[in-house]
């Protein structure tokens, strides 16, 4: 599949916070079972990120959500169709700790918002 007519630079993954410092102590994250059991680990860009939330973590805790740097991830990354047709960035291979420019904890609540632990960032 090829990547989208304008392919985002960068990419979010929610993962278990007990994942993300184990990614970090290896320096790779190889996937959450669900990953695993697909063969790739699954991202999402800034637009499919809320449904991604709502879908997959409502009423979660202890989370972290990862921005990815595309760009250093390699020939790994897949863009294919999921939700509707729309195309994922699917990472066929590990994850580097060093693509991942942001590590926010933060928590999905019921309704499948985002609760952060701390403020955003300032750019």
């Amino acid at each position: 599949m090829t990547e989208p007519a304008e392919a985002p630079s960068v990419a979010f993954k929610i993962i278990a916070a007990a994942e993300w410092r184990r990614a970090v102590s290896e320096g790779t994250y190889d996937g959450s079972a669900v990953d695993l059991a697909d063969g790739y680990i699954h991202m999402s860009t800034a637009d499919q990120l809320s449904t991604t939330a709502e879908k997959h973590y409502a009423g979660q805790t202890d989370l972290m959500l990862l921005s990815v740097d595309l760009d250093q991830v390699g020939d790994e990354l897949v863009w294919e169709p999921s939700r509707g047709g729309a195309l994922f960035p699917h990472l066929y291979g590990s994850l580097p700790t060093g693509a991942v420019t942001s590590a926010r904890a933060c928590a999905v609540s019921p309704e499948g918002r985002f609760v952060f632990a701390d403020p955003e960032p300032s750019a």
